[in-house]
Order: C-alpha cells, then sequence, then structure tokens
C-alpha cells in the first residue's frame, strides 16, 4: 500500500543459492507456533526487509533484532543472510521463485491473496496464531486473516493521513477539507489510485463486496455517488488552493512556506516535524462536501507483517523469528528508531506512544476513516486505470458536464479488467 517503494530485481542474482541454506523446500504450510523439543541445528536463515530497517543511520534494527534473537535461542545456531526487499516490493518479487526466496520477509496486506496464491506465504497457527489475535485489533488481525487462517505477524498499520502547519489552520479548520481549502494551500496526491480513492470510498463506493473478499463482485463506482465523487475531485483540482502532490511538491512546499497541508503517511514524518517543528500538526482525514453534503474522506488502510516461507526447511525457527521480529520488543525498537508506529495494543496503551501525535493521527485514521484494502488479486489492476482517471481531471478532460459519463466509462473499463 505504502507507495514509496525501492526496487528488489537484484534479489535472486544477489543472493542465489548460497543464500538459502536453511530452505528445505518441503512447499508445505506450518500450523505450530514453536518447536517441540528443543533441537540442535545449525543452519542459514535468509530475511529480507526494507534497507532502512538495515542502514547504519537506523541502528541497523533488522540485523539487531535477529541476533537478540540468536542469543535468546542457544538451542539453535544460526547465521542470518539479508537481502533488501521492501514490503510493498514482496508482493512482485518472493512469487517470481518462491523456493528460493527469503525464509523471513516482510510484506504488505495487500499483497496476501496473490503470496497465497503463489504458494509462498505460510499460515500460521498453534500459539503464533494466538499471540497475533491476543496482541491486535480485530480489523489488524483481519487484515491478515484469510479463510480463518493467519498468514502474518503484523508489526504496523498502514495508511495515510493529513499533515498539517498549526500556524495556518485551527483544530476546527482541519476537519473540513472545503475550510482548509478556503484558507490556504492544500496538496493532495490526487493523481494516484491510493488516493484518490478516498473520494469514492466517501461515497459509499464498494471494492470488491462488504468484506473486500469477493473479487468477482467488482468495484462499484457506478450511478450517482461514483459520479458525485468524481465532481467533487473536479471541484477540489479546480480551486485555486489546491496543489496536487506530484513528484514531491508537496513536502517541498511544506519546507519553502507554499503549502500549508499535505497528506502522506508515517514515513515521511521525520521530514515533515523537521521542516513544520513547533507548528507540526498530524490528524485523521476531513470531510469534503459530496453532492452537497459533508462526507468523510475514508482513505484504504492495511498492516505491513512479517511472513514465514513455507518452503523453509526448518519451520519452527521461521516462525519464531516471524514471531519475535514482530513482537512487543521489536516493535518497542522500530519506533524508538523509526518512528515505525507499532500495533501491538499492549503498546498503544502506554506511554510515549499513547500521547504521541503521529501515532493518534495514523490510528485515528486506522480506526475512524479508513476502510481495509482488499487484498484480491483484482486490486493489482485497478491502480493504472485508477492513476490514468485521476491524472484526465488533473488536465481538464474530465468536467463537471461529463463527469457522469466519465465515470460510467472508468466503471466499465475497471470492472471488465479487474474481474477475472
Amino acid at each position: 500500500m505504502k507507495k514509496r517503494r525501492m526496487t528488489a530485481a537484484f534479489l535472486a542474482a544477489a543472493l542465489g543459492v548460497t543464500a538459502l541454506t536453511g530452505c528445505g523446500g518441503t512447499g508445505g504450510s506450518t500450523d505450530t507456533g514453536k518447536s517441540t523439543e528443543a533441537e540442535k541445528i545449525s543452519t542459514t536463515i535468509t530475511v529480507w526487509g526494507c534497507a532502512e530497517d538495515q542502514a547504519d543511520e537506523n541502528g541497523k534494527w533488522l540485523q539487531t533484532m535477529c541476533e537478540k534473537f540468536n542469543t535468546e535461542h542457544p538451542e539453535w545456531d544460526l547465521t542470518f543472510e539479508y537481502g533488501v526487499c521492501s514490503e510493498q516490493d514482496a508482493g512482485k518479487t518472493v512469487p517470481q521463485d518462491p523456493s528460493n526466496s527469503a525464509d523471513v520477509y516482510f510484506f504488505a496486506n495487500d499483497q496476501l491473496q496473490t503470496l497465497i496464491d503463489a504458494k509462498a506465504i505460510a499460515k500460521l497457527g498453534g500459539e503464533t496464531a494466538d499471540y497475533v489475535k491476543s496482541t491486535n485489533s480485530q480489523a489488524i488481525v483481519d487484515s491478515v486473516t484469510v479463510d480463518g487462517a493467519v498468514y502474518g505477524v503484523p508489526f504496523t498499520t498502514n495508511t495515510w493521513f493529513m499533515y498539517y502547519d498549526k500556524s495556518k489552520f485551527t483544530d476546527s479548520d482541519v476537519k473540513s477539507l472545503d475550510t482548509m481549502l478556503a484558507k490556504d494551500k492544500v496538496a493532495f496526491n490526487i493523481t494516484e489510485g491510493w488516493y484518490m480513492s478516498s473520494f469514492f470510498l466517501a461515497n459509499d463506493c464498494v471494492y470488491f463486496g462488504k468484506d473486500g473478499k469477493d473479487n468477482a463482485a467488482g468495484i462499484d463506482i457506478s450511478g450517482d455517488k461514483g459520479t458525485n465523487a468524481t465532481k467533487a475531485m473536479v471541484s477540489m483540482v479546480s480551486n485555486p488552493n489546491f496543489v496536487n502532490d506530484a513528484g514531491g511538491v508537496g513536502i517541498a512546499g511544506l519546507r519553502d512556506g507554499s503549502v500549508a497541508a499535505y497528506f502522506s503517511g508515517s514515513w515521511d514524518y521525520k521530514n515533515v516535524k523537521e521542516i513544520l517543528g513547533d507548528n507540526f500538526g498530524a490528524v485523521q482525514l476531513p470531510k469534503v462536501k459530496i453532492g452537497g453534503t459533508d462526507k468523510q474522506l475514508k482513505a484504504f488502510a492495511g498492516s505491513k507483517a512479517v511472513a514465514v516461507n513455507p518452503n523453509c526447511k526448518y519451520q519452527q525457527i521461521a516462525v519464531a523469528l516471524a514471531k519475535y521480529l514482530g513482537g512487543k520488543e521489536a516493535q518497542q525498537s522500530h519506533y524508538d528508531l523509526r518512528s515505525v508506529i507499532p500495533c501491538n495494543t499492549e503498546l498503544l496503551a502506554v506511554e510515549p506512544v499513547k500521547s504521541d501525535v503521529l501515532v493518534t493521527a495514523q490510528n485515528n485514521t486506522f480506526n475512524n476513516t479508513a476502510v481495509i484494502q482488499p487484498t484480491v488479486t483484482g486490486m493489482n489492476d485497478y491502480w493504472t486505470p485508477a492513476q490514468n482517471f485521476s491524472k484526465s481531471i488533473v488536465n481538464g478532460e474530465i468536467t463537471l458536464d461529463n463527469a457522469a459519463e466519465k465515470t460510467e466509462d472508468f466503471y466499465k473499463l475497471i470492472n471488465t479488467s479487474i474481474v477475472k
């Protein structure tokens, strides 16, 4: 779901078979969360994660956690091999060759069905599944669950919200996008489907059925609900205080003072906090007028989680490591080093996490102004048509006068291309 990405194309060549000596090619899934006996095992475990988690400036979070795990398990003699593959890239990289991919990797939950179809992710059971269920909200648990089976250990929520300059907007202002646009410049990435969809979601459009898991149901933006959402986007784009946040324009505008609010996620926190200083503000999404009525913008949301490759020979080790990397201690360290917002309910209830403005903004968005992003494969084919549609709004091809016609065309297009 997060749109800032890093390439992982080099992984197959860089890591190869020698980096995968912990894998055996069982191809099965695991339903146990721990080893039934203390096995004396000496092996190499491959772990793929994003570059930021392995960087010196972030305390080499991944390497540090893996070594701590090793220390806590003297019954195993483990060596770790690391590769760079972001959560967003896992759904493209791992399915290409599951048997030669990492034993443990991180993924964004919107890729879950793709990973399941590729037999590239193991079911989690036993005490690990119980741990996921007991330390997360039901929405988080649901984000990594398909047909009743848990497929990952969540470590953070994944969505976007609004940053703003407190010297330019009041607490009341930031509840309404229309009010904000009447006062100052607001940057919104309308040409990115992940953001644009918030207008359709706000006006009761439905993606892949009520629970987001029915691929055959397609996307319902038909009739007035879709047309009025499109018209709201056209009106926003025509507002002189609207700034299309393409190519980093939004955060650059915050830096030079030409933009007063900016929609993004926790990955931009450090930069935004540095720019705004004491005027830093972050809140859940505002409402917007659609069809003459105030409607709540709704972001797609999900989670990021730690996965186990079913092809790993030593499932008990991989499952234990996944649970550890997504566990309370690791989430606390992730938060301390990189401001990665925890989802562990115990951590969310204590200071300093509890009163952190960033944590509150993301979790309020997740809980109050978001819809769990569907994990069905049809979503993979939605993004490019959505981007093209929103670009047509920005360049003036879609207007208030032809919004109904253009929205109907878009509706037919996406339900022809994505529903297989």
